[in-house]
């Protein structure tokens, strides 16, 4: 059988994988993940010490449920990356919806905050670090991500490395809310979707490298 004949009956047969199994392996993932995440938070970061009181704070939980929702979907999409025939189906909306509900309510905190005001609530104290902080995080869950896609049969290489590294971000940010003291809309808008876009590009630029099979 030449070489090119083997090719074309391995891609026309090839088969999603059983769903029971890529659920497992990206829930290994995410678990993985994001215990060594959290014990990276420990050691370089810790918890906020006023973790309780924020708590009863709406927009704390507004935060977690923004970033919460993105893992979520991310994961989902990542699973149907994962099996060559599977459509992304609904995953894109699902995805987008929590990015475009945090910008419209950013949009909206500043249209109604005065003038001077502004500012602040879209830089807070710690938009130099909070970034470079997700980016951190997200990586030993960038690293299990990319080893669950590579174990099964990706064929949108670029696509399924980019939604590995969104749901690395997403998960590293997750953990992130339980020491980032910022609540303001404009800043998670703007400042956790720039942690977000890092692991995201870098999924990108080497998932065809790595999740070559």
């Amino acid at each position: 059988m030449k070489t090119d004949d083997l090719v074309t009956m391995l891609a026309t047969g090839a088969a999603p994988v059983e769903r029971p199994a890529a659920s497992r392996r990206f829930a290994l993932a995410v678990g993985w993940g994001a215990l060594g995440a959290s014990l990276l938070m420990a050691v370089l970061l810790g918890v906020r010490d006023d973790l309780v009181q924020a708590t009863a704070l709406p927009m704390f939980w507004v935060k977690f449920a923004f970033v919460a929702a993105l893992a979520a979907a991310s994961v989902v999409a990542a699973l149907r990356l994962s099996q060559p025939g599977v459509p992304l189906g609904g995953a894109p909306l699902g995805l987008a919806a929590p990015l475009l509900a945090i910008w419209a309510l950013a949009g909206a905190v500043l249209l109604a905050a005065e003038p001077d005001q502004r500012s602040a609530l879209v830089f807070g104290e710690t938009w130099a670090s909070c970034p470079l902080n997700i980016t951190v995080l997200s990586a030993p869950v960038w690293a299990t991500a990319m080893w669950a896609m590579k174990g099964l049969a990706p064929t949108r290489l670029r696509l399924a490395g980019a939604v590995s590294g969104l749901m690395a971000g997403a998960v590293g940010a997750l953990v992130y809310t339980l020491h980032c003291p910022e609540l303001a809309a404009p800043f998670l808008a703007t400042w956790y979707v720039l942690g977000l876009l890092v692991p995201t590009a870098a999924g990108a630029l080497l998932g065809p490298r790595l999740l070559r099979w």
